[in-house]
Formats: C-alpha cells, structure tokens, sequence
C-alpha cells in the first residue's frame, strides 16, 4: 500500500502549486522536494510563521530537500527569514533561482548599473547575491524603493555575526560599501556613505582606552567639544596626543583624583621627560621633533582650555608653556629634480590607471591632494580675452582660488572627464550638498589614499624613493620660482595666506645651469604670460567665479 501524502492546507495550496509549476519551469524536483513541501506547508500554512523560530531552529530545519522551497518562499515574497537567518546560509544558487522570480527584474538593473559603473563580472555578482539579494528578500522593496535605513539594518546584523563567530567579515562591508553606491546611483533613496578609516569608527572613549575614568571624562568631554570646531580627522589626532598623556598619569599617579590636583612638577616635567625619550613604536626609531611638539602642545591646550571654561578639573595654574616643546627645524621643501620628474611623468603616462595617473598629472598645477579630490565637473572657467583658469576649491586654509591653465591641462581634463564614472551627484564631505566631483570611480569619489597609492605606484616603476604627494605641489612652486614669479603671484597661486610659506619656498630655487637657463618642467603649468610676465612680476589678477563662463566638461 502506497504511503499517505501529508495534506497540503488550503490556505497554502496556492503557494504549493505555484512552487511544483516553478520546478518543472526549471526542469528540476523529485519526490523528496514534493514531500518536504508538503511537510512544511502543513506545518506552516503562513510560511513568515516559520522565521519566528529561533536561528539554531531555522538552521537545523533547511535540510537539502527544503531549501528549493525555502528559496522559493524568499525569492516570490512570502518568506523574510531574518538577516541572521540570510547571513548564516551560502546562497549560492540564488542568483540563477531569482531569474524568473519577481526579484529577477531588479537584480538584472543592479547588474547592468553596476557594470555601468566598471565594477567586474566577479564583483558585481558578489554583490548582487552577497547584498543585494539579501535586502531585497528581508525588505520586500523593489530596488528604487531601498533607503539608508535598510542596509543600516543589514550592517548592524553582519556586525551580530561578526561578533558571534568572533572574526572581521571585511567582505561582506565592502559589499555593502559599494552595493549602496549602485543602488543609489540608480535613483534609489540610499546614499553612499564616506569610507571611514578604523579610527574613525572609534568613540572617543575608545581612543582614550586604558586612561583613568577620572582623567577620561573631561577628556572626552573636551574633544565633544572640539568637533564643533574642528574637522573629525584633527580631533582623532588631539584624542590620540591626549591618550599619550592619560596613559602616563595612569603608570606615574594610579591614585590620582582628578586632573585639578596636576602638579607641574610631579606630572608634568616627568612626561616632557618621557615625550622626549619617545620612540616610535612601528619602526624603533626616536619620534619626530614635530610629534613631540604636538603631544606637549595638545595637553597644554586641554588643561588651558578647561581652566579657561571653568571647568571643576582644570588645575589651579597654568602646567604647560610654549618653551616646554621642542624647537622644529626648517628645513626647505622638497621638490623633484628635473630628471626625476620627467621618470615620475612617463610612469604615470604609462600607468593602466588611467584615471587616477591624469588626475595626478593634473595635480602639477599645484593643488592640494584634498583640493584636487574636492574638485567638481565645472572647474574650468572659460574667460573672454583671458584664457582657462582652473577654480581651485577650499582647502586646507578655507580659501578658494583661481589658476591659469594652458592646453594640455585642458586635454588632461577632458581625458579625466572621459574615464571617470557617470552617476548622480554625491554628498560634499565638508558641506553635506550634492555636487557633482571631477574625479569619481565606481560611483564614489576618488579618495586621496587611492592618489598616493598610484604615486607610489608610479614612483617605484621610475626607480624614485620618498615621493609623496606634497612634493608634486614643491615642483610646481620651485618651478615658478626659478622662472621669476613674484612673491604676490606665488602667494596667490599656491593658495596660502601669510608670506612665510611662499618666502620659505622662494628658498628653493635651483641654481642656473652652464648656460643660465633653467630646465624646463614636463608638468602642466600656468602660462607664465598670465602668471608672472617678465615685464610685470607681480600678483596675477585671477578673474571673479561670478564673472566667468564655467563650462561643464
């Protein structure tokens, strides 16, 4: 006698013969998926019944003849298991299982996006099943439909996971990282996020770790203070300064009470002492004269700010002064040598990063690594009877500036403009508005860490150590200096404030060669005629941004 089918409940019957009519579409099934359908579908007639069990429940259940329906479930809209549940399986056949389920349509868009975007066959489909696949199951939004919240949502579970297994999964943030990237330029509500460094995850208190808990409150209340100030990079160096000096309180004074019984001699000498014996702890070596003047200077800015602000912890006199930090050599900025410029200039011709190599070359109109990244697609201004000039946005000292450009810095743009990524304009980091950067790749701007690492690239193909980014800007300064530009001009041109720094860098002019003629730099630069005229060495005239035609490359 034939064995008894388990009865399927009429309010599952639809699922169950939409699910038997998928499996013969896809030319697979056996009796055992049949039977596990029906076992399940009895059992769980609503089948989001099912994803209120506990994981290990869930786990123990997805046996080999229920994953077919199981995937069946997620991918046509009755099934959302849970990002725990999402995380833990390897959904490996997904991908191919939500062709002809509803998800299909949306998954293809994300791939074509993605690919639009140059991310490889490998990676896009990384995404699509590692992410993307996910979100859409657990949310039931259709990929336009997808906002912040959502893979804040996903985020938040990879970070359960992770502390669950005990390891990082790197992977599956990156994933996220860049799946919000395609998902939003897409027209989805979601936005890209900033890529924040390790540090730049950490609260403050965990910067401070292993300082007193009377000592790191007002720290901590101090550099909350800070970030209404100052940008999240400089506070993370004034937290780690203070960790410095916390730490030490806590191996010289374990019992000490409060930072408002400091003594300048039982606290304060010895840490100058301990500061200048300091070395650095990756390479051995003694630390910088510059690191050991901001570890005194930070602490001396803590205590007066806090006695200034009338905090109960600020000491009763001042501890810490100006002679107390080391005096730092000045020594003249670096530039690169004519020959060393012209095998830095063929390595990044050559480079097969081609987008960040030019953004490099154009970086010899001597901006800022930071300037050029902040760089948006109408940069260049066309001015009647005047040329191209090139707007240089705000900077490291807040000022923006204008810059003569000649033809090849404009064809160094416009072959920029070819290879970088199209999409709708991003968040600026500084002022939170959408703007619309030069240089973006994969839908996401080109951060500066990327710039150095092909310099870097570029630089030991040429045989050239110790480059970096800064001395690209002391060429093009050295450059103008050796070819008679006035101090006003430099001023202007290299964007600073004061005299000092242009004085220090109209030091570095090359001595003549055997014929008194300089040799020429293969960089793009201003033309020397609106720059600094033989006749007229004075500070160029750089056109209002109100008053030019800006063109969008």
């Amino acid at each position: 006698m034939p064995p008894v089918k388990t009865a399927v409940p009429p309010q599952a019957a639809g699922i169950y013969e939409a699910y038997l009519a998928c499996l013969a579409a896809r030319g697979v099934g056996n009796k055992s998926f049949d039977s596990g359908a029906r076992c399940f579908l009895a059992r769980f007639p609503d089948p989001q019944a099912w994803a209120g069990l506990p994981l290990a429940a869930r786990l123990a259940g997805t046996r080999p003849q229920l994953q077919p329906l199981l995937n069946f479930l997620m991918l046509h809209g009755h099934l959302r298991p849970g990002y725990d549940y999402l995380l833990e399986r390897k959904l490996t056949v997904i991908l191919r299982e939500a062709a002809a389920s509803p998800l299909g349509p949306d998954i293809r868009r994300f791939l074509a996006g993605a690919e639009a975007l140059g991310y490889s066959v490998r990676a896009r489909t990384g995404m699509a099943s590692e992410v993307v696949a996910r979100v859409l199951i657990q949310t039931g939004k259709p990929l336009a439909g997808l906002a912040d919240a959502d893979f804040a949502e996903l985020t938040t579970a990879i970070t359960e996971r992770e502390a669950r297994l005990g390891r990082a999964l790197k992977h599956y943030h990156h994933a996220v990282y860049a799946s919000r990237a395609v998902v939003y330029h897409l027209g989805a509500p979601a936005e890209p996020v900033p890529k924040r460094s390790t540090l730049g995850r950490w609260s403050w208190e965990r910067h401070l770790d292993g300082v007193p808990p009377q000592v790191r409150r007002p720290m901590v209340a101090y550099l909350e203070r800070l970030q209404g100030t100052h940008a999240r990079s400089s506070v993370q160096g004034t937290a780690s300064e203070l960790a410095h000096f916390g730490r030490f309180l806590a191996r010289r004074d374990p019992g000490l009470a409060s930072l408002a019984v400091l003594d300048r001699q039982r606290h304060i000498e010895p840490y100058l002492t301990e500061v200048a014996a300091a070395v650095n702890h990756r390479i051995g070596a003694p630390i910088a004269a510059s690191t050991a003047k901001q570890r005194i200077q930070s602490v001396g800015c803590f205590l007066d700010a806090i006695a200034e602000w009338g905090w109960p912890e600020a000491p009763a006199r001042r501890l810490v002064f100006p002679r107390d930090a080391p005096r730092l050599p000045h020594p003249l900025p670096r530039y690169l040598p004519p020959d060393a410029e012209r095998a830095l200039l063929a390595a990044l011709e050559d480079s097969p990063n081609r987008l960040y190599a030019d953004a490099l070359l154009l970086r010899a109109t001597g901006m800022r690594i930071g300037e050029l990244a902040d760089l948006e697609l109408d940069c260049v201004h066309e001015v009647p009877g005047s040329g191209a000039w090139l707007k240089i946005p705000l900077g490291k000292l807040l000022t923006e500036r204008m810059v003569p450009i000649d033809q090849e810095t404009l064809k160094l743009i416009d072959r920029i403009t070819v290879h970088r990524s199209p999409g709708r304009p991003l968040r600026h980091p500084r002022t939170g508005k959408l703007a619309d950067f030069l240089l973006t790749h994969q839908g996401r701007r080109v951060s500066a860490c990327t710039l150095r690492d092909e310099l870097h690239r570029a630089a030991a193909e040429a045989g050239l150590d110790g480059v970096v980014p800064h001395m690209l800007r002391h060429t093009y300064a050295t450059a103008l200096v050796n070819s008679g530009c006035s101090l006003q001009a430099l001023m202007a041109l290299l964007g600073h404030v004061s005299a000092e720094m242009s004085l220090r860098q109209s030091g570095c002019s090359t001595p003549p060669s055997a014929t008194n003629t300089p040799a020429p730099s293969p960089w793009p630069k201003p033309s020397s005629a609106r720059c600094c005229p033989a006749s007229a060495p004075s500070c160029p005239s750089p056109p209002s941004p109100a008053g030019t035609g800006a063109r969008r490359r």
